[in-house]
């Protein structure tokens, strides 16, 4: 990258070279298990003007049009979409509510359920499908300026916009708040929650950046790019919990005359405080990263010794980077196993490791799990009482590897 996507500064640092990687979610089929799979390289850089960290974005045409993620599978989005439909419904009012990667329908059949006229809007026809059985209606195709002005043409304007862990996919962001700003309604509200790159960059926690996640955001990073559209960024709220550690920002037109809230200085002098904008922070996380990959090969290694039956909880695109980059592989893990359906039967990416449902656990008894969805350890804590009641152990990656007993 030579220019930062949000901002336009020149040259973002590249902190951290991860080599050569499948996208996360590009799982293989069993037939194809032998056959080369297509790979990229997957560099980390940081723009020192915005605190934006970044890939380049090199997922082939069409990707997203037959996805594997569903947020359905965790507990902790269903309460954390309810409780996010409350917040929408009290903006939009009678408005339309659009939301752009909208998945199965977990948020917006939650706003259905207070009244809101929702349309979602998504590429992936199968994720499609899910949606409609909750109905929820979508409108299958990109986000872009000409898609945008035929929703509008054809359902008005929206009062509220939102995207969930969508907006750092996006590799135009330019082109993607030009069709926000032909949809959104003058006194609109556009609402994005996305991983804050503050925790990311704190707690060195760079197994959140692949090629599906080509953005993570400062909210520096937000209020630049807010302002090339005449908008702002009016609010801010922190999301402890979700994805590790996320931010909804509320963005509204300039001339609409919204107070900005006190938590925007807030969270910028938060970024300030940790360095965002120095290269020397960067540098330091990155030296923190590779430590926790020798830490973890060694406790694994240790446990292997000892006879040992390991297997991953996740087969999350964020785990395919930690595996990957790391250099853990079939040999270290027996299986992964994920709540998705979508996934089961599968071969991870890069590894070929096997994918299985989590009823598979106790058929397979594994004595530790590393927990590659680690983000939602503590919902799956409490969902493996007989692992627990067996002795099973828990391998923790983030923020510091530690065995949970």
């Amino acid at each position: 990258m030579e220019k930062c996507r949000a901002c336009g500064a020149d040259q973002p640092y590249l902190f951290l070279s991860y080599g050569e990687h499948s996208p996360g979610q590009m799982l293989i089929r069993p037939e194809d298990i032998d056959a080369p799979q297509p790979a990229f390289p997957l560099n980390a850089q940081a723009c020192l003007e915005c605190g934006l960290i970044a890939v380049a974005d090199q997922i082939p045409e069409g990707f997203f049009t037959h996805y594997l993620y569903v947020p359905s599978g965790a507990a902790t989005m269903h309460s954390h979409f309810d409780e996010f439909a409350d917040v929408i419904a009290a903006r939009a009012g009678d408005g339309l509510v659009v939301d752009i990667g909208s998945n199965d329908g977990l948020l917006l059949a939650a706003c259905n359920a207070r009244g809101c006229k929702t349309l979602g809007f998504d590429p992936a026809e199968n994720i499609a499908e899910i949606a409609a059985q909750r109905g929820v209606e979508t409108h299958v195709d990109y986000f872009h300026p000409q898609s945008a002005r035929e929703v509008r043409d054809a359902r008005g304007k929206a009062k509220v916009i939102t995207t969930t862990n969508t907006f750092n996919h996006i590799g135009d962001l330019h082109s993607f708040m030009e069709a926000v700003c032909i949809m959104l309604e003058d006194d609109g509200t556009f609402i994005i929650e996305v991983p804050w790159a503050k925790e990311m960059l704190e707690k060195a926690e760079f197994d959140n950046m692949y090629h599906e996640h080509v953005s993570e955001f400062s909210v520096l990073s937000m209020v630049k790019l807010a302002e090339q559209f005449d908008l702002e960024v009016s609010d801010v709220t922190y999301l402890d919990g979700i994805h590790g550690g996320s931010f909804r920002t509320f963005m509204t037109r300039k001339s609409a005359g919204f107070p900005i809230g006190g938590n925007v200085a807030k969270m910028l002098e938060e970024e300030a405080a940790i360095g965002m904008l120095d290269q020397a922070t960067y540098d330091a996380r990155t030296e923190e990263f590779d430590a926790i990959g020798t830490e973890l090969r060694r406790i694994i290694d240790e446990l292997k010794a000892q006879g040992k039956k390991i297997a991953g909880y996740g087969a999350s695109a964020r785990g395919s980077t930690t595996i990957t980059y790391f250099g853990i592989g079939a040999d270290d893990l027996d299986a992964l196993f994920d709540k998705n359906p979508l996934k089961h039967g599968l071969y991870s990416p890069n590894t070929r490791i096997p994918i299985k449902p989590v009823e598979a656990i106790e058929e397979d008894k594994p004595d530790v799990l590393f927990m590659l969805a680690w983000n939602f350890f503590d919902e799956i804590y409490a969902q493996q009482e007989e692992f627990r009641a067996r002795g099973g152990q828990f391998l923790v990656p983030y923020p510091k590897p530690r065995l949970v007993s």
